[in-house]
C-alpha cells in the first residue's frame, strides 16, 4: 500500500465508513468531504483508513431504502467489528443512511462521530422557490389536474434540485441529521451546514480531529447515549415538525443501546412540546433559510429547559454548553416559544381496534377539516391494485372516502415502502381536491403532506385489523381524541378473522430471506430482534 511504518505506527486508526456513490445525488461530494476527514485526522495524529459501505440512495433503490436499512447497520457493525479500527467517522445524510450508521456504530461500540451530507441549495422556478420533494408531490398533483403541462413540469425537475446535498425540506434526511446533532454524533451545528457551503469542508475536517481525540479518551457510543439523550432527540423532533420515519429509526437507535423508548413517550412529549421551526412541509422556509436564522443549536437554545442541557455529546462539553452562544437570526423561520408554528408537536399516535399497537399521523401538514372525520372505506389489498384503480375516471369514490391502504408494511411491502401519501383518485383531483383521509401500514416520505395515517401496527400481511378492513365500512379518525376507529359490529368482524388466511410467503433468498424472518413491526423500530442491546464481543488476545 506504500506506507511506511512512521506513517500508522502508535497512531490511533481512524475508519472513515462513506456512503458516498455514483448513483446517490445526497452523497456526491462525499468523496471530496473523505479527503477533508483524512486531513484532519492526519493533523491530530491518525491513521485515516477510508471504507466504502451501502449507500441507500432514496431516489433510484427498489423497492425501498428502508428494506436495506439494517443491511447497511450490519455492514457498517461488522466494517468496524472485522477490521482494525480503534474509532470511525460515519459519512451519511441521505434519509436511511444517518440510522443506518449509527445503529452499525452502537453495536460495534467504538468511539464514533457523524458527518452529515448537509442539505442541498433551495429550489427555483420562475422566480419562486421549490422544496424538494413537496413541491414535487404538490406539482405533479397540478399536472395530474391539467393546470399545468409537460413543459412545466421539466422545468421544475430541473430547478428543484439545484446541488448536490439532501432533501432542503424538513424530510426525513435533514431530520436524521438534526437527531444525530440532538443525540451527541457529531460537531455542534454539524447538521445545519448546506452541503456546497465551504463550512462543510471545515466541518469535515474538524470531526476528523475530534475523531483522534475521542479514540485517547475512549469515548464510545455507550457514554454518549442515555435516556435523557433520547428525550432531547423527540423534543428536537417535534421542535422541527420532524418527518414521521423519524419515529421509527429512533426507536431502534434507543433499542440498540439497551435504552427503553416507545410511541407513547413520543406522543406525550408532542403534547408538551410545540413546532418552532417554521419548514415545509409543515410550514413555509427551507433548510437554506434555516442555517442562515442560526441552524439546529439556535433552535435548540431556544427550546431551554425542555432540553437536558447535561447530555454528552462528541465533544468536550455538554450539549447545554455546546449550544450556550447560539444566537437565532431570524424569528419567522425559528419561532420564539411564545409565538410557535404549532403550540403541540407536529405528530400524533392514535390507537383503536384498527390499530391497537398505534399508527402516526403527522397531523401538522394535513387539512385542518379532516383531523376530525368519519368516512367510508376505500379498501385497496396491494399497491398494484391501488395503482390501477386510482386513475380511473369511473371509480366510485367521493371527497368524503377514507382510502386504505393493505400490506405495504415491513413484511408486507416488503420493507414498508414510502406509499403511504396515497395519490388522490385523478377524478378528484381534477374537481380541486387536494387532501383526503388516507390510512395504510406503510410509511410515507418526509417530504410528504396530507391527512395521512401511517405505520399501522400491527401490519395487514401478519393478521393486522388492517387486514380486515371493506369497501363501504365506517372509519372514524379523531386526532385529538387519538383514536382510529374501525366501526363493524363485533360479530362481523370476529367472522372475517376467522376467514382470513395469511398471505402466500413471497420468495426471498439472501438478505431478503433474513429481513422477512427478522424484521420486527413500525412500533418496534423495523429493526432486527437480534440486534437490539448487542454486549459488546471482547477481543482476541494476542501471545
Amino acid at each position: 500500500m506504500g506506507y511506511e511504518r512512521a506513517d500508522f505506527g502508535d497512531k490511533p486508526v481512524v475508519g472513515i465508513i462513506n456512503t458516498w456513490s455514483d448513483i446517490n445525488p445526497c452523497h456526491q461530494h462525499l468523496r471530496a468531504r473523505a479527503e477533508d476527514v483524512k486531513r484532519g485526522v492526519w493533523q491530530a495524529g491518525g491513521f485515516p483508513l477510508e471504507l466504502p459501505a451501502l449507500s441507500l440512495s432514496e431516489t433510484f433503490m427498489k423497492p425501498t431504502t428502508m428494506l436495506y436499512r439494517n443491511l447497511l447497520a450490519m455492514e457498517t457493525e461488522e466494517l468496524i467489528r472485522s477490521q482494525p479500527l480503534d474509532g470511525v467517522v460515519l459519512m451519511g445524510g441521505c434519509d436511511k443512511t444517518t440510522p443506518g450508521l449509527l445503529m452499525g456504530a452502537i453495536s460495534a461500540a467504538v468511539p464514533a462521530i457523524f458527518v452529515p451530507a448537509g442539505p442541498m441549495l433551495r429550489g427555483n422556478w420562475r422566480g419562486g422557490v421549490l422544496g424538494s420533494g413537496t413541491d414535487a408531490w404538490k406539482y405533479w398533483d397540478e399536472k395530474r389536474a391539467g393546470s399545468i403541462g409537460e413543459d412545466e413540469w421539466e422545468e421544475i425537475e430541473g430547478g428543484i434540485a439545484r446541488s448536490f446535498g439532501t432533501c432542503m425540506t424538513m424530510g426525513t434526511a435533514a431530520t436524521m441529521m438534526a437527531l444525530a446533532e440532538t443525540l451527541g454524533f457529531t460537531l455542534p451545528g454539524a447538521s445545519s451546514i448546506l452541503a456546497a457551503d465551504s463550512s462543510h469542508a471545515r466541518m469535515a475536517s474538524g470531526s476528523g480531529r475530534r475523531i483522534v481525540e475521542m479514540i485517547w479518551e475512549d469515548l464510545v457510543p455507550s457514554r454518549i447515549l442515555s435516556d435523557g439523550s433520547i428525550e432531547n432527540a423527540i423534543v428536537v423532533f417535534n421542535a422541527l415538525g420532524g418527518s414521521t420515519n423519524a419515529i421509527i429509526h429512533l426507536l431502534a437507535i434507543a433499542h440498540r443501546a439497551g435504552l427503553a423508548c416507545d410511541l407513547d413517550r413520543f406522543d406525550a412529549t408532542s403534547r408538551r412540546v410545540p413546532v418552532l421551526a417554521d419548514l415545509r412541509p409543515s410550514g413555509r422556509y427551507l433548510m437554506e433559510d434555516f442555517y442562515y436564522a442560526g441552524g439546529l443549536p439556535a433552535l435548540m437554545q431556544r427550546l431551554g429547559s425542555l432540553l437536558d442541557g447535561s447530555c454528552a455529546t462528541v465533544t468536550d462539553r455538554t450539549l447545554g454548553e455546546a449550544i450556550a452562544d447560539a444566537r437565532v437570526w431570524n424569528d419567522e423561520v425559528i419561532r420564539p416559544l411564545d409565538r410557535p408554528v404549532f403550540t403541540e408537536g407536529g405528530t400524533a399516535i392514535v390507537r383503536g381496534n384498527l390499530a391497537p399497537d398505534g399508527a402516526v399521523v403527522k397531523w401538522a401538514a394535513a387539512e385542518p377539516r379532516l383531523l376530525k372525520h368519519r368516512g367510508p372505506a376505500l379498501a385497496f389489498e396491494n399497491y398494484d391494485e391501488m395503482a390501477a384503480a386510482i386513475e380511473r375516471d369511473d371509480l366510485d369514490v367521493t371527497a368524503d372516502h377514507v382510502l386504505v391502504l393493505k400490506n405495504a408494511g415491513p413484511k408486507g411491502g416488503p420493507g414498508m415502502p414510502e406509499w403511504g401519501m396515497l395519490p388522490i383518485p385523478a377524478k378528484l383531483v381534477r374537481e380541486g381536491v387536494r387532501d383526503m383521509v388516507r390510512i395504510s401500514d406503510a410509511r410515507m416520505s418526509g417530504t410528504s403532506y396530507g391527512a395521512c395515517v401511517l405505520h399501522v401496527a400491527p401490519e395487514a400481511y401478519v393478521g393486522g385489523p388492517l387486514a380486515y378492513v371493506k369497501t363501504g365500512d365506517m372509519i372514524e379518525l379523531d386526532v385529538a381524541a387519538r383514536r382510529l376507529h374501525l366501526d363493524v359490529d363485533v360479530h362481523e368482524l370476529a367472522s372475517r378473522i376467522a376467514a382470513w388466511r395469511p398471505p402466500a410467503p413471497r420468495p426471498a433468498s439472501g438478505f431478503g430471506t433474513i429481513f422477512a424472518e427478522h424484521v420486527q413491526q413500525a412500533n418496534e423500530g423495523c429493526d432486527f430482534a437480534f440486534a437490539s442491546a448487542v454486549t459488546r464481543l471482547r477481543e482476541p488476545e494476542i501471545h
